[in-house]
């Protein structure tokens, strides 16, 4: 057994992402941000669906469009597969922890 918060020291002020599962059809991870966010000009357009929950700390998602999206401790999103997006702000104290699931086909209920 492990615990989600643990492992903060010694990220040397990198973003740390850790798969935790892989599952048949796609994968669990925890993502832990000190204050980074996406480069200029650069978006994500993942080949699979996510739903991303932050567990602390704060992040902001933005799209092409203008759109963003702010999320607190206990917010959580659903990103269709190649649906274009960045990481417009983290916190750094606290820092963002993020948990990720990807996978093909996740049904949004």
């Amino acid at each position: 057994m492990q615990n989600i918060f643990e492992c903060f020291q010694g990220n040397n002020g990198k973003e740390i992402t850790e798969e935790l599962f892989r599952l048949k059809e796609g994968r669990v991870a925890r993502i832990i941000s000190t204050g980074q966010k996406s480069a200029p000009g650069f978006w994500y357009e993942e080949k699979e669906d996510e739903w991303v929950i932050v567990l602390l700390g704060e992040g902001e998602i933005e799209w092409p469009d203008g759109r963003r999206k702010f999320l607190k401790a206990g917010d959580w999103l659903f990103l269709p597969a190649l649906e274009k997006h960045r990481v417009a702000y983290t916190s750094a104290c606290p820092p963002c922890v993020w948990l990720a699931v990807y996978g093909k086909e996740i049904e949004h209920v």
